[in-house]
């Protein structure tokens, strides 16, 4: 039984070394990439799947390595969403915070450039919501799961005179 614990500590501190590399990879390559997958984002996907499952397993594919792997990615994704509930700095670290896109009907470039996005990837955006032109949009926000929300010009905007005051 120590033998198989002996040989399985390195498949675990595989998979622990290569998560923490791929949530940090994938928190600079944007929310653009994860939010809105393109066919290539896919392929990527699920190449990188396929790039660390070897070095991951350590090279063992029986089926305790495969068990211990799969296991310990659960246990880590679990671990790292109950960090991220709790530890507000920690989840505006890797959810990042909602990016106006569009502001009073102009493009907000800067931040256009920030998110990784096009004109046309915004304007793509605004026709799926029934606008045609720049102009046409209040706001667009990229929110933290990467979907784009939008403000149209004519829309009343509704605010609240109640402060709320944040959990601490």
């Amino acid at each position: 039984m120590s033998k198989l614990i002996s040989e399985l500590l390195p498949v675990i501190g595989h998979t622990v070394v290569i998560y923490l590399f791929l949530m940090i990879a994938l928190r600079v390559a944007g929310r653009h990439q994860i939010g809105q997958l393109s066919v290539i984002d896919l392929v990527v996907l699920i190449l990188l799947g396929s790039a660390v499952e070897t070095a991951m397993v350590n090279g063992d594919t029986s089926l305790a390595a495969g068990i211990a792997c799969s296991g310990t990615l659960l246990i880590l994704n679990r671990l790292f969403t109950w960090l991220i509930q709790r530890v507000r700095p920690l989840n505006r670290e890797l959810n990042g915070d909602p990016i106006t896109l569009i502001s009073d009907g102009r493009f907000v470039e800067e931040n256009l450039r920030r998110a990784g996005l096009t004109h046309e990837d915004v304007l793509q955006a605004l026709r799926a919501r029934g606008l045609a032109d720049v102009s046409e949009a209040r706001f667009a926000v990229m929110e933290v799961n990467g979907s784009i929300t939008v403000i149209p010009r004519h829309a009343k905007v509704h605010r609240s005179s109640r402060t709320t005051k944040e959990a601490t």
